[in-house]
């Protein structure tokens, strides 16, 4: 018995040696060195180290070095990285803090871990110039566990498969797991263990979706596959119920009053959750006083609550083609903190004093109490500019004046306008689109914007600017960083091909050129082409606490403060900047840095969930028009095909290589090409092509088209 524990002993002992080894990237040590590392003074276990050392490097573990020195004979190099699955099982690893290149992974070598998985791989010695393979030794955390799909039933089991393509393996439902599912039901399944001996997960059926195909099925299908709950916890909805709709007097005197100066707001026609409301009013010494009146949301959602935990959990309201689901239960939403007309209403507020040349006297900022006189909606607003009469034209007119001036300063300090067209869908009571147009941005949506981007630019001033180093108070900013070289000079030699000559020498000369390509290109058919391509150039927005600036729009501190109903990290800045109006004086930023690394990860969630919902209505739209012929440009380039986007309708489906039979086609990814190997004929993105709608797959969300010679 003896013998055994010492054998454990010593193969823990074995362990922890060959860790120090590893960690210390191979470096030659002694056994007093190791036994230092390992927190070890007993002369008696140094002993046994120095044995150790000494016996495994005769049996070919370590290797004896100069001067009683011992080193690994071969070390194990581990990396951790995110998981990207291939459509063949096999996956490449994204190494999280190396630039070394991607790892491959065979599937025998994934050890379970499934697409987006953070996991630790041993990565193997390259032979030859090789690239680099690995095995996944751990998975370090799950990207989901949840997922949509199928319910296949018989007998005595069910397998469910998935609608993700990435996701592999069929998911083992035992029939008690069921949960009233139906063959051939779409559910959301929820893996609960996965034992190293079984092939496939075990599962249980969280959630019946409904019939395959219907719209509501689909929606929530979509919802669920981006992690979004279709419900709120009973525990949220009972909280929202139990707030108080009474503003007490003893509220409201906490607050400046601005109940008998002129206020209105001015949303899409469809909007239920008004968060922004505009006062506007002419002072004595000829100045406008301009108040940006926001939902005082924090007022009524407590910190650590149920309810303050769902929103952040939730991070964002999510826009699908049919259906908002909000942030907040609608109680909130829609009623308590939506600055509905005829109401007085809680508001936080940025209250500027503005001469006729727009610029800033004088400013405030605070919690205040608002009564909307009355709701425009952006047609509303847009027909009193046109034709300079209606309720409040003179009120309108004159805030549209001042946003004019506004907007035209922004420009010249450096900001890009992107203006792609905003695909919108017919939709008949079934939720079955009729019909597609594209949404134009007319003056009374660019006033409203040009006041928000103001509020929200001054904001991050009034915290941004405050202390230094240490001293400079936490705070959340949208930061946008300037785009990367490389990206910048792709898109600028794709663009000459249109006949676009950029300067892109400098930020600001970039920026300037792309203002003129996007003015110039506006109602052309590449327009969507080059704004997207564009876009993708640029980097990414996010929410942070480290970074004050946002290049495409040139301010140097900028933050989210007028949209609280329906982000999480406006809310965050209404409670850190009454703290700081309250005299407070510092709060953790790395608590902070963490709420907005979750904000920008749900924003990237929700925005991918609406443009699964577009691509379903696109597929909804064409599944009646196989064999119908349309006019499209190439839009994108991939090694298996090219996305094609209909000029008529914006749906964008896929050509695929193996169905071009007039030759061997390749991918030439430096030009955004397809190139014919013999006959050399080439399409390029921007492309015009006719094309015929080949098929449509409703539950991939696919379209494919085929070339019309």
């Amino acid at each position: 018995m003896k013998n055994k524990t010492d054998k454990i002993y010593k193969d823990v002992f074995v362990k922890l040696i060959v860790e120090i080894f590893e960690k210390g990237n191979n470096k030659p040590l002694n056994y007093k060195q190791v036994s230092a590392k390992l927190n070890i003074d007993d002369n008696e276990a140094k002993e046994a180290i120095r044995d150790i050392l000494s016996d495994n490097s005769k049996n070919g573990l370590f290797v004896s070095h100069d001067r009683g020195k011992y080193k690994l004979k071969s070390l194990k190099v581990y990396v951790s990285g995110k998981v990207d699955m291939t459509a063949d099982g096999s996956a490449f690893i994204v190494p999280e803090d190396s630039e070394d290149g991607d790892i491959f992974v065979a599937p025998r070598k994934l050890r379970q871990a499934l697409h987006g998985d953070l996991v630790k791989v041993h990565v193997f010695e390259r032979k030859g110039g090789r690239k680099k393979e690995g095995e996944v030794v751990e998975i370090i955390q799950r990207a989901k566990t949840d997922f949509t799909g199928t319910i296949d039933i018989s007998g005595s089991f069910a397998f469910f498969v998935a609608d993700d393509r990435k996701m592999h393996h069929d998911i083992f439902i035992p029939l008690d797991n069921l949960n009233s599912a139906k063959n051939g039901e779409k559910v959301l399944v929820s893996i609960l263990e996965w034992p190293r001996s079984a092939k496939n997960p075990i599962g249980i059926v969280k959630n019946v979706l409904g019939k395959k195909g219907e719209n509501n099925t689909e929606m929530n299908a979509i919802l669920a596959d981006f992690g979004f709950p279709l419900n709120f916890p009973q525990e949220v909805e009972e909280e929202s119920k139990n707030i108080s709709t009474e503003i007490t007097t003893e509220e409201i005197a906490k607050r400046r009053d601005f109940r008998g100066t002129t206020t209105f707001t001015i949303d899409p026609l469809d909007a239920k959750d008004f968060d922004d409301a505009i006062s506007f009013e002419q002072l004595e010494n000829g100045n406008y006083e301009i108040g940006v009146h926001i939902a005082d949301v924090s007022h009524y959602v407590i910190p650590d609550s149920p309810l303050d935990k769902e929103a952040f959990d939730r991070g964002t309201s999510v826009y699908l083609v049919d259906r908002v689901i909000p942030m907040l239960p609608e109680r909130l939403s829609n009623n308590l903190c939506s600055l509905r007309p005829k109401e007085d209403k809680l508001c936080f507020s940025a209250v500027f004093e503005l001469n006729d040349q727009a610029q800033i006297q004088n400013e405030w900022f605070g919690r205040t109490v608002i009564h909307s006189d009355r709701r425009f909606t952006y047609e509303e607003a847009q027909e009193v500019i046109e034709n300079k009469s209606g309720d409040f034209a003179e009120e309108i007119l004159k805030l549209n004046e001042l946003a004019y001036i506004l907007r035209e300063k922004k420009f010249k300090s450096g900001a890009i306008s992107f203006e792609s067209e905003e695909v919108k869908f017919h939709l008949d009571e079934n939720g079955k689109p009729t019909g597609v147009y594209t949404k134009v941005r007319k003056d009374a949506h660019k006033l409203i914007e040009d006041f928000m981007l103001l509020a929200n630019r001054r904001v991050a001033e009034f915290i941004g600017k405050r202390g230094k180093g240490k001293n400079k108070p936490t705070f959340v900013y949208r930061f946008h960083d300037v785009p990367k070289p490389d990206a910048l000079a792709s898109f600028s030699q794709f663009a000459s091909r249109f006949g676009h000559k950029m300067n892109t020498r400098t930020d600001k000369e970039t920026a300037k050129s792309l203002n003129a390509l996007m003015t110039k290109i506006e109602g052309q058919k590449e327009q969507n082409i080059l704004t997207s391509l564009a876009v993708r150039s640029m980097a990414k927005a996010i929410y942070t606490t480290k970074h004050t600036s946002h290049y495409g729009l040139a301010f140097d501190y900028y933050t989210h403060f007028t949209s609280p109903i329906r982000r999480y990290p406006d809310v965050m800045v209404h409670r850190l900047l009454q703290f700081y109006l309250d005299g407070g004086e510092q709060v953790n930023p790395e608590h902070y840095e963490k709420l907005c690394e979750h904000s920008s990860q749900m924003e990237k969630k929700a925005a991918e969930a609406e443009r699964a919902s577009i691509k379903y209505k696109q597929a909804e739209f064409l599944q009646d028009q196989i064999g119908v012929e349309y006019t499209g440009l190439i839009s994108g380039v991939t090694e298996w095909g090219m996305y094609v986007e209909i000029e008529e309708n914006k749906c964008e489906g896929m050509i695929r290589l193996r169905d071009i039979n007039d030759d061997f086609y390749t991918l030439d990814e430096k030009n955004y090409a397809i190139i014919g190997q013999r006959k050399k004929k080439v399409y390029q993105l921007g492309d015009e092509v006719q094309i015929k709608v080949k098929k449509v797959d409703l539950e991939k969300r696919q379209i494919d088209f085929t070339l019309v010679s």
